[in-house]
């Protein structure tokens, strides 16, 4: 029977193997064709430092079409050597990597290739760890509920209406704070109607995730309309939080202004991610949640309170989810606009799943989404070739490779979306 069962799988492991090594292959011929000959005359120029650093680091120029060549070259090495051999899976992931961090590099030389004005690389990774708080704080949401065993498609609206009500309450009553507490009340009370119908009604919780997702845009798109512009000065114009930088450690070259000078909420963010790691895989709370999203039956035998701990998950999701809504009027913008989440909360989701339902991996699939968001941001600036349309584009495409690339391998928790009717 092992034998059999080796000779069926062989031929998914051999088809995707080489087709690992055609991606491979494709990356580094674009790295070539595309980055490498079509790239202009001249150095590009990173800079490594801010304006105003108190240490400064000198700017790195590299000569690009070179570069592109070689890192064209090492991924179709990389590519053969797929092809050719049956690699470990420590040793598959170091690959994918390499060639993903060559063909952003390869990139990055092509688009700033004979420019005069450098690229800022601390900028870019600053821009991008900001840029991915929502998404980090929507795929933890999306994690305490799911390992509980309820699926949170809501995480838009959650995202949607935390960004709404930090922007009303900070702009009437002027209190920054409050409208941060607001914002995660408001996500909160999203998850409180994702709760109810999904464990008390046993609607299913996709349709029902999806219908809270159109409530929450419909809703807010009414009331910006009708309150919100017609009194713009007093209720849409909060005040937004300034950078925090921690002494000592903002000062550090390259990485001090990228981890240890911003607002508040990246510092919320690292706080989150580490409570809900923690939590999860090294408290007794952690072990019950897990048990539930994996066998309610048998945790309700030895007395765990199945649907108490999932209205608590999807509640306390909530207020996660409401904190990062709240980043992007009163941590970013200052302003509320319509459908301004602009499917960050779908994106979180990918983000998780991508993760394997594991908050480390969330967080790891959540930068790589933010980092394509500022990689638009930024190319945009240095007026590159490609379309902005197609730029634009580029955070979405991102999630649909990777959450396409982990199709059929990834395992949710087993009750993950079964309502559970106590016998």
């Amino acid at each position: 029977m092992t034998a059999v069962a080796s000779v069926i799988r062989a031929p998914r492991t051999v088809n995707r193997r080489l087709l690992t090594a055609a991606a491979f292959a494709v990356l580094g011929l674009v790295d070539v064709f595309v980055f490498g000959h079509l790239a202009h005359a001249g150095d590009a120029t990173f800079g490594l430092s801010l304006p105003g650093a108190a240490v400064t680091v000198p700017s790195l120029h590299v000569p690009a079409a070179p570069v592109a060549y070689a890192l064209g070259a090492a991924s179709i090495v990389l590519a053969i050597g797929r092809a050719a051999v049956e690699l470990g899976q420590r040793v598959r992931r170091v690959t994918i990597a390499a060639v993903l961090l060559f063909f952003v590099v390869a990139l990055l030389c092509w688009a700033d290739a004979g420019n005069a004005i450098p690229l800022n690389l601390v900028n870019l990774l600053a821009v991008a760890l900001s840029s991915s708080i929502p998404i980090i704080l929507g795929a933890m949401a999306g994690c305490l509920c799911e390992r509980s065993g309820v699926i949170n498609i809501a995480i838009e609206g959650q995202l949607l209406f935390g960004a709404f009500g930090a922007a009303v309450v900070a702009s009437a009553f002027g209190g920054l704070w409050l409208g941060l507490v607001t914002g995660s009340l408001a996500g909160g009370l999203i998850a409180v109607l994702l709760a109810v119908f999904a464990i008390r009604y046993m609607v299913d919780q996709i349709i029902l995730g999806v219908v809270l997702n159109v409530f929450a845009l419909g809703l807010t798109d009414f009331l910006f309309d009708r309150v919100l512009t017609p009194y713009q000065n007093r209720l849409n114009s909060p005040a937004t939080f300034a950078s925090v930088k921690i002494p000592g450690l903002g000062d550090i070259p390259i990485i001090g202004p990228i981890f240890f000078d911003s607002t508040i909420f990246l510092y919320i963010t690292y706080a989150v991610v580490i409570l809900v790691q923690v939590g999860l895989f090294r408290t007794r709370w952690g072990l019950r949640v897990r048990a539930v999203g994996e066998h309610p039956t048998a945790a309700d035998t030895v007395g765990i309170r199945v649907l108490g701990i999932r209205y608590r998950q999807v509640i306390l999701g909530g207020l996660v989810a409401g904190i990062g809504g709240a980043y992007l009027t009163i941590g970013s913008v200052g302003s509320f606009g319509e459908d301004m989440s602009s499917g960050l909360g779908y994106i979180a989701l990918a983000a998780l799943i991508f993760g394997r339902w594991d908050p480390l991996g969330a967080l790891g699939a959540a930068l790589i989404f933010g980092f394509a968001t500022s990689l638009e941001q930024i190319l945009s600036t240095l007026g590159t070739a490609l379309p902005s349309n197609i730029l634009l584009m580029a955070p979405y495409v991102v999630t649909i490779v990777a959450v396409a690339s982990r199709g059929g391998k990834i395992r949710p928790p087993k009750a993950d979306g079964k309502p559970y009717v106590k016998a």
